[in-house]
């Protein structure tokens, strides 16, 4: 759960950087935010499977 915990704020962290007009930050936590979701997505299917 901490993982996805994590990956939604950094999601909150991108919306807010964008409305403040700091593209840079935006973007990469937008990239940190999809690969923390992938990686949770991926570690909930290898325990459901386990």
């Amino acid at each position: 759960m901490a993982i996805l915990e994590l990956a939604i704020g950094f999601f909150v962290l991108a919306i807010i950087a964008a409305a403040l007009g700091a593209g840079g930050v935006a973007g990469l936590s937008m990239d940190i935010a999809k690969w923390l979701v992938i990686a949770f997505l991926v570690l909930a299917v290898v325990s459901l499977v386990l």
